[in-house]
């Protein structure tokens, strides 16, 4: 079976993925959360920029296997499974993007500056992750006291750079050169990555299937696994992987 590595969002650690990799694991797939520099207790890289964090995910990805993986990324992971993609295609033998977007959403400096203030101006004001998850997490859709604390581990310097790295990022382009298997997974509640964002993300990329869990926000798999999962294994036995 195909090894899985699960790339996790913003406000992540691949303790976000409790309820897939067991799951997955015990259906016999070598599956692998990460931990994205600066998360958890991985180094950190400099510049945090995509050429190194995606340069990070490439060694992960060829000391756990000598085959190419299927990458399931989520928000921001969904932007890393991207970039992996376009700059090291031999290593990626399928993708499931989740709740994400083919570029950051804002078109205008004044937009990209906006955001960045927004998310890091809490920090500046001297508030902690904790306080910060805790006002942030039920906007999404969700009322997961795990992605609360999840997102309160996160370092504050790590959190600060990964909101700039999210506004470097745009493969709209390559999107009709992705040629390998790729599922898209939609929260028809999500407002951070629209259902219509990410229909119309999946009808640019060849052959691309397209899966929208109703009733759900931001965080599908922790809110919903059960059906999360369920779509990524048809996928993944859909396409004998």
């Amino acid at each position: 079976m195909t090894p899985l590595v699960f790339l996790h969002g913003l406000g992540g650690g691949h303790h976000a993925w409790e309820e897939q990799v067991p799951y997955f694991g015990k259906l016999g797939y070598p599956s692998h959360a990460w931990d994205q520099p600066g998360y958890g207790h991985s180094q950190s890289v400099e510049p945090y920029d995509l050429e190194h964090i995606t340069a990070a995910l490439a060694r992960l990805l060829q000391g756990l296997s000598n085959e190419p993986v299927v990458l399931v990324g989520h928000s921001m992971g969904g932007l890393i499974a991207q970039e992996t993609y376009v700059r090291h295609p031999q290593l990626v033998k399928a993708m499931a993007l989740c709740f994400t977007s083919p570029a950051f959403a804002g078109g205008s400096s004044d937009f990209t500056r906006q955001f960045i203030a927004a998310r890091v101006a809490p920090l500046d004001q001297g508030k902690t992750m904790a306080q910060i998850a805790a006002q942030l997490i039920p906007t999404m859709g969700s009322n997961s006291k795990l992605a609360e604390q999840i997102m309160a581990n996160v370092a504050p310097e790590t959190y600060r750079k990964a909101v700039h790295l999210l506004t470097t990022f745009d493969r709209r382009k390559e999107l009709a050169n992705i040629k390998v298997p790729t599922l898209l997974i939609a929260g028809a509640e999500d407002k951070t990555a629209p259902p219509s964002v990410m229909e119309k993300m999946a009808s640019r990329i060849p052959g691309a299937e397209y899966v929208l869990l109703q009733g759900c926000g931001h965080l599908g798999p922790m809110d919903q696994p059960a059906a999360f999962n369920d779509a990524l294994l048809f996928f993944l036995k859909n396409h004998g992987l």
